[in-house]
């Protein structure tokens, strides 16, 4: 029991050294970053949730209703997770604020895959908005708006 005492303390202290040393050099001492889910604002929800689910393999994970609708809903895969969340639900929770809170427009994101060619053949029936090229940095990429308006673009490092 001693022995699990001092580990923790020794470990404790050594944790509160690591911040110190941050700190003493001038950068802050900073939490770990668990998770990062971006959040698009859409009209409708069902539709982009589809779009991930039923073209790039994505599973469902929370959702919350809104009457007969969704205010939000998040998609993942791994440790990929997107959400949409829609405009009204935001102005609902944003009250008078809701416009300069979630102002509405694109989002672009930026999705590399391991197999570009197979992301394509699930885009079938999408319009492209860029067709496959490959960029001045050794990217192979396209370019599709989902449902709600977002572009998103799909890339694979060009093989040599």
């Amino acid at each position: 029991m001693q022995t699990t005492a001092v580990m923790f303390l020794a470990s404790a202290l050594f944790s509160a050294s690591m911040f110190a040393s941050a700190a003493d050099e001038g950068k802050p001492a900073v939490a770990r970053v668990k998770r990062i889910t971006p959040v698009l604002y859409v009209s409708e929800v069902e539709p982009c949730v589809k779009f991930w689910l039923e073209r790039m393999g994505f599973e469902p994970g929370a959702q919350v209703p809104d009457g007969d609708k969704l205010a939000f809903a998040i998609v993942q895969k791994g440790d990929v997770e997107l959400m949409y969340q829609s405009y009204a639900s935001a102005a609902k929770d944003a009250g008078s604020a809701a416009e300069k809170v979630t102002p509405q427009g694109s989002t672009f994101l930026y999705v590399e895959v391991d197999d570009l060619d197979r992301v394509l053949a699930a885009m079938r029936g999408i319009e492209l908005v860029q067709p496959v090229h490959t960029t001045f940095y050794g990217m192979k990429e396209f370019i599709v708006k989902d449902p709600g308006g977002h572009l998103v673009t799909f890339a694979q490092p060009v093989q040599k």
